[in-house]
Order: C-alpha cells, then structure tokens, then sequence
C-alpha cells in the first residue's frame, strides 16, 4: 500500500482536526461547570474521559491498521467523532457530557491511526519525516483548538462551538473518503480478535516498546497536567481570566509546530532517541520556567512553549522508533504503545484539578518539571530500563551512520 500524492497532506489535516475537539472545549470549561451544575473539580472528567476514548480506540481500533483499508477506517471514526460531538452539544448534565467525551475521545484517536498509515505509505528512509509531518497536524490541531474553541466559545457558547467543530470533522471525513487509499495494507490477514488479543504480547516480547512507553508516558503526563492546571488556575482568582484569554496561551505551542519538521528529517538522518533526549532538556527546561509562577504572562508563555515543543518533537520521534520495531505491525504496535501513553495522559489530567487545590499551582509545575527530567534520563541513560542501546537500530538502518552509534535507536 502506497499513499497518492497529498495523502500525507491529507493524513496531517485530518489528525489535527480530529484530535482538536479533545481539546478544544478545555478553556470553556468553567463555562461548562456552571451551565451543567458541576464543581470545578468534577469538570475536569471531560478532559479524562476524552482521553479515556482515546485509550479504547488506540485498544480496539488501532490495530485495525494492520488489517483493512485507510479509506474505510479514517472516515469510520470521523463518523464517531461526529456523533460524539452532537451528543455532547446537547447534553443537559456532567454524565451525559463525559459519555459522549467518550466517543469523542474514540473518534479523536484516527490521529494516531494517521500517523501508522503515513508511516507505513512511505519508503522507509521517509517514514520520520512522514510521521513528523502527520504530528505536525496533530500539534496545530491542539495549538489551533484551545485558541479557536475559546473564541468560538464566547461567541456562540459551548454547545454552538461544539456544533462549528462537528461540521469541520464532517468535511474531513469526505475529504478521507475520497483521497485514501480503498485496498488492504500488505500482510493484512488474520483475525481482528486474535489481533487483539496479542496485544500484551507485544510488550512482553519488545524491551524497546516497553522503553518507549515509560519515557513517554512521562512526557505525554506532565503535558496533560500543565494544560489543564493552568486552565484551572487561572479561571481562579487572582487570576478570573474567561475562556478566551486563557485560550490565547495555545499559542504558546506554536513553537513545537515549526520544530517537528526539522525534528523528523534529523529523526531521519541521525537516532530518534538523540532527538527525543534533545526534546526533553528544552521542555524541562520550559518546567523550570513554569516553576516561577504565573504572575508574568510572558514567562508563562516561553516556559509552555518550550513545555510543548519537547513534547511534541519526542512524540514525532518516538513514534518512529516504535513503527521501526516491525514496521508491519506498526498499527499494533503503536495501539499499545499509545495506549498506555494516552491512559498515562488521563492520569495527568484527572490529577491536575486537585492537585491545584491541594498545593496551588507550585505543586502542579514541579510535578510536570519532575517527570519530564526522569523521562529524560529514562532515554540518556536506556540500560536503566534494561534495553539494550542497538535493538532498535537494527531494524531502522540510516545511509550513511553507523547503527552501532551510543545515541541510536
């Protein structure tokens, strides 16, 4: 299977479109709270349960990749992504609105499905540059949603943002239809449930996948943990701002968006897992900015954007090094590996609220600058996790360096 020109175009838009709604409603969340009854604590289950959808779909649906066709597959999920998001502009209540942030968070994970697909359409000497380039989408999604779904927000109120995000997913989904390809990747037999069901045996079996999960469910926590904490605390006094002014702090992000490409040709080139190191002294560098406090805009600002281009970048990367590991499972392979990043993730979100209350926005910058340094030390130092520094590179030959480099992957 071969992607036609554009498609990794078309796979970019797409995983930025779909994985914005998981984000998009964040800075009206205190608008959320009061139109549904909720607490400010209870209020950030929406976020957890987006990314609990995301859990299922990388469990049940990611896989998928392996076995049937783009076309359908894409436009399959942006069909539940629609429905979530119209269930969810009409919910009266908080149960209704985290069941329907379900099925958001399921549609919401084709982004992932995306990246497999551009990983696996492109010789192999593309496939960093590929998958760098789907991120890239994803990173504007979430750097566009929280700008645009604020503004929206204010504009027409929560549910008619809801509603505007509906119609954009809708347009991808034709978009997918018509532009993917409609034949099975190579190697696609087997059963769906048999699939499934070796799932664990993956992770047994790859020393580098277990690798790649822990330093990246480390990253993937403190960028969920920053976010919403600081949504919280600043909807608080001092602070009162509205949901479109804490919306304008996504732009901060802009950073990791023009990173990822140059990120995906070094990732390329050189050893993913040098990118990755590299990605996380700038975000841990960004947590120490964060540690300061929030009272200087401008601080707040360098230090996110340096928090989301690490996190960006070492995603791009360290996606690629888990598709190298047998580039024909990628779909399930990255389906773990995500898997328990994302639930790492709902981990980060559901504990930022109340660590906010507990210990003022102090504890919640520490927590994210501390899992970020040992996410660092996890990729410098891999014998600590007991993977030995060649198995990935084995398998993800560079022209021109040497795979038994100290740094490769």
């Amino acid at each position: 299977m071969r992607l036609p020109r554009g498609g990794v175009a078309v796979l970019s838009c797409t995983a930025g479109v779909a994985l914005a709604n998981n984000y998009a409603i964040q800075p009206a969340l205190g608008d959320v709270a009061r139109d549904t009854g909720s607490s400010a604590a209870a209020i950030g289950l929406v976020t957890t349960a987006a990314l609990g959808g995301c859990i299922a779909g990388f469990a049940f649906l990611l896989p998928l990749a392996d076995r049937a066709a783009p076309r359908r597959l894409v436009a399959g999920q942006l069909a539940l992504l629609t429905a979530g998001l119209l269930l969810a502009s009409c919910a009266p209540g908080l149960g209704l609105l985290l069941l329907a942030y379900v099925m958001v968070g399921a549609g919401a994970s084709v982004s992932a499905m995306a990246s497999t697909i551009a990983g696996r359409g492109v010789p192999g000497e593309r496939r960093g540059a590929a998958v760098a380039g789907v991120a890239a989408g994803m990173s504007a999604g979430i750097l566009l949603s929280r700008l645009v779904g604020g503004a929206l927000a204010d504009a027409f109120g929560w549910r008619g943002m809801l509603l505007a995000f509906a119609g954009l997913v809708v347009v991808c989904g034709a978009i997918a239809w018509t532009r993917l390809p409609g034949e099975r990747p190579e190697g696609g037999g087997g059963g769906y449930l048999g699939t499934v069901a070796a799932l664990p045996g993956l992770l047994r079996r790859h020393r580098a996948l277990r690798l790649a999960v822990l330093s990246g469910s480390l990253w993937y926590l403190a960028f969920s943990l920053v976010w919403v904490a600081l949504t919280v605390r600043l909807a608080q006094p001092p602070y009162g701002l509205d949901a479109a002014h804490i919306g304008l702090y996504s732009l901060a992000g802009a950073l990791g968006f023009a990173a990822l490409p140059v990120a995906g040709r070094l990732g390329d080139r050189y050893s993913p897992r040098a990118v990755i190191a590299g990605s996380m002294v700038v975000a841990a560098a960004g947590a120490g900015l964060l540690c300061t406090g929030l009272d200087r805009p401008v601080v707040t600002a360098a230090g996110l954007a340096l928090v989301d281009a690490g996190c960006f970048t070492a995603q791009a990367a360290n996606q690629t090094r888990v598709m190298s590991i047998a580039p024909a499972r990628s779909g399930s392979l990255s389906g773990v590996y995500l898997l328990l990043y994302f639930l790492a993730g709902a981990l980060g979100a559901g504990a930022a609220a109340p660590l906010v209350a507990v210990g003022g926005w102090g504890a919640a910058s520490g927590a994210v600058c501390g899992a970020l340094v040992v996410a660092g030390v996890l990729v410098v130092l891999p014998r600590w996790a007991g993977e030995p520094v060649a198995e990935t590179d084995r398998s993800m030959p560079k022209a021109g360096v040497s795979t038994s480099s100290p740094c490769g992957d």
